[in-house]
C-alpha cells in the first residue's frame, strides 16, 4: 500500500489556523514535552489525547494509547520546525503518520489545536482513501483521515515555540492515510 502524507505546510497551515481559530478562539495554554507513558491527569498531553479520542468515539473507531516514543520523535521534530521557522513534515518519521498544526504562541489550548484538524472532518465522506472527501481533494481531509484511521493505535505528539508560533507535532502508529483502504 501507498502511504500519502499530510498537506504541504502552507495548506495546512492556513486550513488548521482558520479551523482552531473559528472553533475556539484565543485561550492561554500551559505547553510541556508530552513524552510521559502515561499522560499526568489534566495534563497538556492527556488533553492532546482526550481530544483525539473523543473524535475516534465519535466516529466508532478504538481510542488510541499514548506513545512516549512517538511523542519524543513529535518533539525532536516541533523543536527543529520551531528553531528553523519552517512548516513541514519530517522526511523520515519511521513508518508513523504525521499531523501538523502551528498557531499564535500562547493563544490555544490542546482541545482547539487537535479541532484544528477534527473540523476537516466536515468534507469527510467514507469510502476508500484518497476518494473520501465531499471537495473532491484529499488534501481537505487529510489530518483527519489520519486521526480516525482504524487501524491507528498509538498517538504521540509535542509542542514547541518559535518566536511568534506554537507548532504541534502528532505522530500516528501505524501511519494511516493508505490508498484504497477503507476508512470511515
Amino acid at each position: 500500500m501507498k502511504w500519502i502524507g499530510g498537506a504541504p505546510g502552507v495548506l495546512c497551515l492556513i486550513a488548521c489556523l482558520i479551523a482552531a481559530a473559528s472553533a475556539h478562539g484565543a485561550a492561554a495554554s500551559a505547553h510541556g514535552a508530552a513524552g510521559e507513558d502515561a499522560p499526568h491527569r489534566g495534563g497538556f498531553a492527556e488533553r492532546l489525547l482526550a481530544a483525539h479520542n473523543a473524535e475516534r468515539e465519535r466516529r466508532g473507531v478504538p481510542r488510541f494509547e499514548w506513545s512516549a516514543r512517538l511523542a519524543a520523535q513529535a518533539q525532536v521534530w516541533a523543536a527543529t520546525l520551531a528553531r528553523s521557522n519552517r512548516f513541514e513534515h519530517a522526511a523520515d518519521r519511521s513508518g508513523a503518520g504525521e499531523n501538523l498544526w502551528m498557531g499564535s504562541a500562547g493563544r490555544y489550548t490542546p482541545e482547539a489545536m487537535i479541532d484544528g484538524f477534527v473540523s476537516e472532518g466536515r468534507h469527510f465522506r467514507p469510502g476508500r482513501f484518497p476518494n473520501v472527501s465531499r471537495t473532491g481533494n484529499w488534501l481537505d481531509i487529510g489530518h483527519y483521515t489520519q486521526l480516525i484511521w482504524p487501524d491507528t493505535r498509538e498517538v504521540g505528539c509535542a509542542v514547541s515555540s518559535g518566536a511568534d508560533s506554537d507548532i504541534l507535532v502528532c505522530r500516528y502508529f501505524p501511519a494511516g492515510n493508505m490508498v484504497g483502504e477503507k476508512v470511515g
